[in-house]
C-alpha cells in the first residue's frame, strides 16, 4: 500500500519495539485490572490511525495550522480557568459534549506555533524574535501550572525551549539559567532538613508540588504516606536484579505494592520482571527513536521542518527521562507516562500525532530528493 511505502522504515521499527514492550508488560501488569489490556491495545490502534493520517499531511500544511491551533490552545486553557472542570483540587477539564484536556492540545500547538514564527523570520532573527517566542511560550505555561499540573507544564515547557534553541539561542542566555537551577539543586540538598521541616512553606509552589521535592530528597520521611509510591518503585527496580523475576512473576506488581501499576509507575513492574536487561534494551529503543528523529529533523528541507522535528523529538525523550526519573527516585513524582508503556488514551493521542509529524516530514525529505 502506498500509505505504508512512505513510512521511515528505522522509526517504525523503533515503535514496534516500544509497543511490543508496552503489551508485554500491560498484560503482566493490567490484565486483572479491569479492561486495561484491551483498553491500552485500542488506545495504540487508535494512535497508529492517527498517526497515519497525520503523516499524509505535508509540512506546509502543518505550517498552516500552527497559528489556529495555538489559538484555540489557548482560548481554551483561558475556558478552563473560567469555568473547567475541578477534579481531586485540580482544574484541568472542560465539558465541550465530551469532557476534554485542553493542556495537551500544547504539546503539539506549542512546537508548531514557535517553529512557525522563527520560519516567518528566517534569516533576519533578532533578540526580540526571541523575547516574543519566550512570551508565546510563557503564556500557556502560566495557564497549566496555575491549574494545576506541573507535569505537563514540563512537557509543553521543554518542547517549547528546545524550538528556541534549535532555533540559534545564544549559549550566552542558556548557561545562566543553567546555572541558576544547578545553584537551587545543591541548596535544596544542603538545606533540606530546614526547608522541609513540618510548617515550612516556600513561595510560587503549591503544597502538593513542595512535597512531592521534599519526598525526593527523603522518601523515608513519610514512608507510608507521600514517600510510598518512590519507596516501592525503587524496591521495585532493585528486585529485579540483572536478568528479572521472569514475565507475570513481578511480586511487587502482583500483589499490589506498586502504586498505578498501569500507568506512572508502570516502569517499576517492568523492570521488576525483566531487569537490568530488560531496561537497558528499552532504553536502547529510546534512544534509538530518539536518535532517528534527530536524523530527520537534520535532513528537513526547510527550517520550520527541523524546527519541528527536533521539538517532536525531544518530546519522546522528556516523557520517558521524565517518568524513569521519578519511578527511580531521581525526579520528583509529576505524572507523566512512559511512551508506548504506560496506560492512557490522551497520552497515546499525543504520541501518535508526534509520530506522523516526523514520517511526515522525513517523507517530505525524499520526495525533494527525488
Amino acid at each position: 500500500m502506498p500509505w505504508f511505502r512512505d513510512f521511515d522504515g528505522p522509526l517504525v521499527v523503533a515503535v514496534l519495539l516500544l509497543a511490543g514492550a508496552g503489551m508485554l508488560t500491560m498484560y503482566s501488569s493490567g490484565h486483572d485490572h479491569g479492561t486495561r489490556f484491551q483498553d491500552h491495545g485500542r488506545n495504540m490502534l487508535i494512535a497508529a490511525g492517527i498517526m497515519m493520517l497525520v503523516a499524509q499531511i505535508p509540512p506546509q500544511r502543518l505550517m498552516s495550522l500552527a497559528v489556529p491551533l495555538y489559538t484555540l490552545g489557548l482560548a481554551l486553557l483561558i475556558a478552563v480557568a473560567i469555568f473547567g472542570i475541578t477534579k481531586k483540587g485540580a482544574r484541568r477539564w472542560i465539558n465541550l459534549g465530551i469532557t476534554i484536556q485542553p493542556s495537551e492540545i500544547m504539546k503539539i500547538a506549542m512546537p508548531l506555533m514557535l517553529a512557525w514564527w522563527f520560519q516567518k523570520r528566517e534569516g533576519q532573527l533578532r533578540p526580540l524574535d526571541f523575547a516574543a517566542a519566550g512570551l508565546l511560550l510563557a503564556m500557556p505555561i502560566a495557564l497549566i501550572v496555575r491549574q494545576p499540573d506541573l507535569g505537563t507544564a514540563i512537557l509543553v515547557l521543554s518542547t517549547g525551549l528546545s524550538v528556541i534553541f534549535f532555533a540559534g539561542l545564544s549559549w550566552k542566555l542558556v548557561l545562566p539559567p543553567v546555572a541558576l537551577g544547578a545553584a537551587l539543586i545543591v541548596s535544596l540538598i544542603v538545606f533540606e532538613p530546614r526547608l522541609c521541616a513540618d510548617g515550612a512553606r516556600w513561595p510560587v509552589l503549591h503544597d502538593y508540588q513542595q512535597q512531592r521535592i521534599c519526598t525526593l530528597l527523603d522518601p523515608s520521611r513519610d514512608p507510608l504516606g507521600k514517600g510510598f509510591h518512590t519507596i516501592q518503585g525503587m524496591i521495585a527496580i532493585g528486585s529485579g536484579g540483572l536478568g528479572g523475576k521472569g514475565f507475570m512473576q513481578g511480586t511487587q506488581t502482583h500483589l499490589e505494592f506498586i502504586p498505578e501499576r498501569t500507568t506512572d509507575f508502570i516502569f517499576a513492574a517492568f523492570s521488576e520482571e525483566f531487569g537490568l536487561l530488560g531496561n537497558l534494551g528499552l532504553i536502547a529503543a529510546f534512544i534509538f527513536l530518539v536518535l532517528r528523529g534527530l536524523m530527520i529533523a537534520m535532513d528537513a528541507p526547510t527550517l520550520f521542518s527541523r524546527l519541528l522535528a527536533g521539538s517532536v523529538t525531544l518530546i519522546f525523550f522528556t516523557y520517558a527521562f521524565v517518568n524513569m526519573g521519578m519511578v527511580s527516585g531521581i525526579l520528583p513524582v509529576v505524572g507523566v507516562p512512559l511512551p508506548f508503556i504506560s496506560y492512557g488514551g490522551t497520552a497515546m493521542v499525543t504520541l501518535g500525532m508526534g509520530l506522523g509529524i516526523l514520517m511526515s516530514i522525513a517523507k517530505s525529505k525524499r520526495l525533494v530528493q527525488s
